[in-house]
């Protein structure tokens, strides 16, 4: 395929609307309807006999419809669906003249790049795509020098790619939408060869037209409408998140029974949970340093428990409560290995 070699000028409108350029992220959609131009294409042969003339060009109706997606970045995918049509009759040499009716249907992918805060209101963008074009030749036909050569209705798939220079100008009155201005250059590769039927003075044969490579120059004014924008935000919002409180139970060195002290306190915090809203209510079991790390993995699981079935007895239920035990890894006041440190012998009441 012959890739596009040139980017030419792009059309872009300066709209009255007043609206920051922002790059959107998301899914959105996007439409154009606008003008194409097919270039001259050049006739290679006509029964296998090299000829000098090309089949003309003119300005007929293009749309464009495309289904897109934004990464947020200024890099956005889409999908384009474009349909443009040719009518053409011109000369066609010295003494002849040639007729056509060309409709033209694909689909691209193309990969776009939008230039932001260049400007407070224009956001111009780039792009190229690839893809795959379907046309459908009518009435193709050549007439001079006695003979006249005309084309069988056929519709063949090319492969194309396009080049795209544009400008996007967001609607301030519109939240999502915009206006659009992009230019589209599109080559389909390689010649393509036509059967028909060649006319002389001695009768008709069957035969075929080769022409040149096709080009198209397409101008589509259009409108962009973002998801993301246009529909409103209706998530509930969370509700204020409630205060985590904790209470401390305090053990004697190598005991997990509960003191009248560590029972008062734990009857206070099943008062309190029942005045505020919770979720969870966690009973976690420390020790100290001293003992081995087994034997304080094991009381910290009994002082767990205690405080729990405490709890449970003064009105918590017992789903609602989760024990956890964490030795001597969580210590309050930190110390080396084997100091009997009366603060870190507790289970810590939290109330989530």
């Amino acid at each position: 395929m012959k890739s596009c070699s040139a980017l030419l000028a792009t059309a872009a409108f300066a709209l009255p609307v007043t609206a920051s350029a922002q790059s959107i992220s998301g899914l959105y959609v996007g439409a154009g309807v606008g003008v194409n131009l097919t270039q001259d294409e050049t006739v290679k042969s006509i029964a296998g006999n090299t000829v000098s003339g090309s089949v003309g060009s003119r300005v007929d109706p293009a749309t464009i419809g495309s289904l897109r997606w934004s990464f947020g970045n200024g890099v956005r995918a889409e999908i384009e669906f474009r349909y443009s049509q040719f009518d053409d009759a011109s000369g066609f040499g010295a003494g002849s003249r040639s007729g056509r009716n060309d409709q033209k249907f694909g689909m691209m992918y193309d990969l776009i790049y939008d230039f932001a805060d260049l400007t407070s209101s224009v956001q111009p963008y780039i792009g190229a795509g690839l893809g795959y074009e379907g046309v459908l030749e009518q009435g193709l036909a050549v007439v001079g020098g006695g003979r006249s050569f005309a084309a069988n209705t056929a519709t063949k798939g090319v492969f194309g790619d396009a080049a795209i220079l544009g400008a996007t100008v967001p609607i301030a009155a519109a939240p999502g939408g915009a206006m659009t201005a992009g230019y589209r250059f599109l080559g389909l590769a390689g010649d393509r060869t036509d059967g028909g039927t060649l006319a002389t003075g001695g009768g008709s044969i069957t035969s075929s037209i080769k022409l040149s490579i096709d080009y198209d120059h397409a101008v589509l004014p259009g409108m962009r409408c973002d998801f993301d924008q246009i529909v409103p935000n209706t998530a509930t919002p969370a509700p204020d998140a409630q205060p985590t409180r904790s209470y401390l139970v305090s053990f004697d060195w190598d005991q997990a029974t509960l003191t009248d002290r560590a029972r008062q306190i734990i009857q206070e915090t099943a008062g309190n949970s029942t005045r505020v809203q919770h979720t969870r209510i966690e009973a976690n079991g420390c020790t100290d340093t001293s003992g081995t790390p087994k034997y304080n993995q094991g009381l910290s699981m009994h002082r767990a428990e205690y405080v729990a079935a405490e709890l449970n007895k003064d009105g918590v239920p017992s789903n609602a409560i989760t024990i956890q035990r964490f030795s001597d890894t969580h210590l309050l006041v930190p110390t080396g290995p084997g100091v009997r440190e009366p603060q870190n012998r507790r289970v810590e009441i939290i109330v989530r």
